[in-house]
């Protein structure tokens, strides 16, 4: 019992470790071959976004309008996308720690969804895909 009441212990400070060091994380998504970019912290707030006068188009502010917010969607998806893959990375040997402990009340084996402060998966943004048009426009860039 005081083996497992150790391991909890020592767990309890590892996350609490990888949570500090989450918090501080900061990580960029990109669209339109950098001409909107990104910035989201550790704890999914965005903070900061940039976009490139390249985008705008006076003589089309309607389309220009859809087209930036198009492309702060996809930069905002890339940005999270890319903190959802630094969670894992960072909660991983904790999740591991879990498998150890058999199954306490759904948490053994690796399941961190019931943790307070652990996203349950990867952070994401509602609604609808990216249109095509800018996705190819991207793979383009990309090449």
């Amino acid at each position: 019992m005081q083996q497992i009441f150790a391991a909890a212990a020592q767990m309890q400070n590892q996350l609490a470790q990888a949570q500090q060091q989450l918090a501080e994380t900061e990580v960029e998504g990109t669209a339109g071959g950098g001409l909107v970019k990104v910035t989201v912290n550790g704890q999914g707030e965005l903070v900061d976004v940039k976009i490139s006068k390249q985008v705008i188009d006076a003589g089309e502010a309607e389309e220009t309008a859809q087209t930036v917010a198009d492309l702060v969607l996809a930069a905002c998806r890339d940005a999270y996308g890319a903190l959802g893959d630094v969670q894992a990375e960072m909660m991983s040997p904790i999740a591991g720690s879990l498998g150890g402990l058999g199954d306490l009340g759904g948490l053994g084996g690796g399941g961190l969804s019931g943790i307070p402060g652990f996203p349950g998966g990867r952070p994401g943004l509602p609604g609808s895909s990216l249109p095509e048009e800018y996705e190819e426009e991207e793979e383009k860039d990309e090449d």
